[in-house]
């Protein structure tokens, strides 16, 4: 007779995202902003997750669940994206995030994962996400993936009055 197997915790279950899950994303989008000292309030409503995520065809943007023992536990959000130089699609990762009651056990990790399977299988040639500079705990976590750091780019950013006032120098209306 063989000893039993030692029990080991539940494993995840990563799900798409469903209409149902609008009100919960909502929510893990707020913790992650508050758990990341996001300047200003999180103006996103859950209507605006329902058109971006349910909305078009195709969707703007999807998003996976994680569920540990019947709780939600993380999700990710992300988008296809288009190398010219490669001459193929990628996705980027735009949210990740693990309620810290869960964090540790592999989740973020069970999460990537499924987001690389997802790009392997749609034929992607990358997966990119952006992570903030002081964000220490996930850049370890990152670097423990030999996920390599881009120096060769930089992040620029048009919004809010000089988006507007860009677009109406050159509006043709």
């Amino acid at each position: 007779m063989h000893a039993p197997e030692p029990l080991t915790p539940a494993a995840p279950l990563i799900r798409p995202a469903t209409p149902a899950d609008v009100d919960l994303l909502h929510r893990l989008i707020v913790e992650l902003a508050e758990a990341e000292r996001y300047p200003g309030a999180v103006t996103a409503e859950p209507e605006d997750l329902t058109k971006s995520l349910f909305g078009t065809e195709p969707p703007l943007a999807e998003a996976v669940v994680a569920v540990v023992k019947g709780e939600p536990a993380g999700f990710a959000l992300f988008y296809p994206t288009y190398s010219t130089v490669l001459g193929q699609p990628g996705l980027h990762l735009e949210d990740l995030y693990v309620r810290p009651e869960h964090r540790g056990g592999g989740l973020g990790r069970a999460l990537l994962g499924h987001l690389a399977a997802l790009a392997v299988q749609r034929g992607c040639a990358r997966l990119e996400w952006w992570v903030l500079r002081d964000n220490e705990p996930a850049l370890r976590f990152y670097d423990r993936l030999h996920a390599r750091g881009l120096h060769e780019i930089e992040v620029r950013r048009l919004d809010g009055d000089v988006l507007r006032h860009l677009a109406a120098t050159y509006s043709r209306s």
